[in-house]
C-alpha cells in the first residue's frame, strides 16, 4: 500500500463518489503525468482537484510554484501536512467553479499551467469555464474520461465534434498525451481516462467580427443533429427560410450542410454573416 494510501486510512477518511473522487497513487505514472504536462522550473501551475497531494508533491518538485484547489475540506488537514515541506506550495479549499480565479491567481507568474484531474461530473463545465474565463494560462493538462478525450480531439464530421471540441480547438491545440486505464486509479472507476494536453493558441484560430454570436452559431449548429445548418438556423434563430437561406449563401456555405461538418472557418463565416444581418435589424 502507498504512503499516500496509508494516509488516507490513517484519517479514517473515505472517497466521496459524490465528488468524483478517483486518486492514482502510482508515483512512476504520476512523474509521468508531469512530463507529459511539460511543467517546466520556469512556470507556475494552477493544479484543480489535488486531492491527497500524490500528484502535487510531483508538480512542487518541478514547478516555480504550485497553488492547488481542493474542494473536499476534510483533505485540506491532510494536504497541509503532506506538503508542509514544500514552501513552492499554495492551497486553497473552495469550489473552482465558484472561486474568483482572477483573484487566486493574481500573484502567479503569467502565463501559469493547469493541471486537473477532473471529476467525471463536471468535465464539460469546467472546461468551458476555464477556456471562457479570459485567464492567462499557457496550456491545460487535462485527466477526463476517455470518452471526453475523443470528443476534444475530434474534429468536423466526426461523431464527437461538438460545442466542447469546437471551443477547445478555437483557443487551443488539443493533443492525446497518455491513456490511463480505469485500473490506475482508486478507487476504480467504471470507465478508461485520457490525459490531453492543450497548448493555447498565440490566436484564436478563426477570427469572427463578434465572437459571442460565432459561439451562438456554434450552439446553433448542433442544437439539431443531422439537420441542415439552414434547419437549425431557422430553429434556433427563429428565422424564416429565405432569410436562413440568404445568410449560408452570404457565407458562401452550400444550403444543405449539416452544422456537425463544418468546419472552424465556416462556422466563423456563417458568424459574421449572422453578425452583419443583426446588427441591420
Amino acid at each position: 500500500m502507498s504512503k499516500t494510501k496509508d494516509r488516507m486510512r490513517e484519517n479514517e477518511l473515505r472517497y466521496r463518489h459524490s465528488l468524483g473522487q478517483n486518486f492514482i497513487y502510482d508515483d512512476d505514472l504520476l512523474a509521468g503525468l508531469v512530463t507529459a504536462a511539460r511543467v517546466t522550473p520556469e512556470e507556475d501551475v494552477l493544479e484543480i482537484g489535488p486531492g491527497c497531494g500524490s500528484l502535487t508533491k510531483h508538480l512542487c518538485g518541478s514547478a516555480a510554484h504550485v497553488t492547488s484547489v481542493e474542494l473536499d475540506e476534510r483533505l485540506i488537514p491532510l494536504l497541509g501536512a503532506f506538503m508542509a515541506d514544500y514552501h513552492n506550495f499554495t492551497l486553497i479549499q473552495g469550489d473552482v467553479m465558484k472561486l474568483d480565479l482572477a483573484k487566486v491567481t493574481e500573484s502567479m507568474k503569467k502565463p501559469f499551467a493547469v493541471v486537473a484531474n477532473i471529476p467525471y461530473y463536471i468535465t464539460t463545465p469546467l472546461i468551458t469555464m476555464l477556456l471562457s474565463s479570459g485567464l492567462a494560462f499557457s496550456r491545460l493538462a487535462l485527466m477526463v474520461q476517455k470518452e471526453v478525450a475523443d470528443k476534444i480531439l475530434s474534429k468536423p464530421g466526426d461523431d464527437g465534434w461538438g460545442p466542447l471540441a469546437v471551443r477547445c480547438s478555437y483557443l487551443c491545440e488539443p493533443y492525446p498525451a497518455m491513456d490511463v486505464p480505469a485500473a490506475c486509479f482508486t478507487p476504480q472507476p467504471k470507465v478508461d481516462s485520457a490525459f490531453i494536453v492543450l497548448p493555447r493558441r498565440a490566436e484564436p484560430a478563426v477570427t469572427p467580427a463578434n465572437e459571442d454570436d460565432f459561439f451562438r452559431i456554434v450552439s446553433a449548429a448542433f442544437a439539431l443533429r443531422r439537420k441542415t445548418m439552414t434547419n437549425n438556423l431557422c430553429a434556433t434563430f427563429r428565422l424564416d427560410r429565405d432569410t436562413a437561406v440568404s445568410l449560408m449563401e452570404k457565407a458562401g456555405l452550400d444550403i444543405r450542410v449539416r452544422g456537425e461538418t463544418m468546419t472552424l472557418e465556416e462556422l466563423a463565416s456563417l458568424s459574421d454573416a449572422w453578425t452583419a444581418y443583426r446588427e441591420e435589424h
